[in-house]
């Protein structure tokens, strides 16, 4: 199997090609990690660059697995429609992963704790796992005094947004491509299914439809 995976959901643009054959061990053939919020300008480089340093071109791929979320809107939006794209003009699966869910896999912790990761805002993104392996419940978002609470161990780029919270920075602290196959190859071993690779936004965009205008002759005060 091989894979192109990539994420776009924090401020970084991850790519990575990675082979595996059923129940093996995931082999990554190149990788590239750019730390910039431009994803659009970006991603399409990164994955033709990745594309060549390992060795195949797109028609070579058998699946492509992308970051779903939680994050901001655009970012996620580059990601994903990117994704889908190829997929369709490929003829080939695209799979979506929890972006916590790549952080918890590579901090490989068997232990309960918690991923946080940066939703701005002065808030995280946040979850709770039972062991890098297992997710408890669904992914939240809110103030790091959240992610706090349960008084686990917390991982992730949260830790060094707000260390007197959640006790410092602690890596990994944003999902790589490479961890992002690895938690698709696994379940796809044991038979299970992935996410739909659809945005997991937890919360409205901040770009809104305008309202009605009003009319220029309308008193200022007439709102209040």
């Amino acid at each position: 199997m091989l894979a192109l995976a990539f994420d776009t959901s924090t401020a970084a643009v991850t790519v990575a090609l990675c082979e595996w054959v059923s129940g093996g061990a995931v082999r990554m053939r190149a990788m590239s990690d750019t730390l910039d919020r431009r994803h659009a300008e970006f991603l399409a480089p990164s994955i033709a660059g990745v594309l060549a340093e390992g060795g195949a071109a797109a028609r070579d791929l058998d699946l492509i697995v992308v970051g779903a979320g939680p994050g901001p809107y655009t970012g996620l939006r580059v990601g994903l429609a990117t994704a889908h794209a190829m997929a369709d003009a490929l003829g080939v699966l695209v799979h979506g992963v929890c972006s916590l869910d790549a952080i918890a896999w590579a901090a490989g912790r068997p232990e309960p704790f918690v991923v946080a990761s940066d939703a701005r805002r002065k808030e995280v993104y946040w979850a709770r796992y039972d062991s890098y392996q297992t997710r408890f419940g669904e992914p939240q978002v809110g103030p790091p005094e959240d992610a706090a609470a349960a008084g686990l161990p917390v991982v992730g780029e949260g830790t060094a947004l707000y260390p007197a919270v959640l006790g410092g920075p602690q890596e990994p602290l944003r999902p790589t491509a490479v961890a992002l196959a690895e938690v698709a190859a696994h379940a796809l071993s044991e038979g299970r299914s992935l996410a739909a690779a659809e945005p997991l936004y937890l919360r409205r965009p901040d770009a809104r439809e305008p309202g009605a205008r009003k009319r220029v002759s309308q008193p200022l005060m007439a709102d209040q």
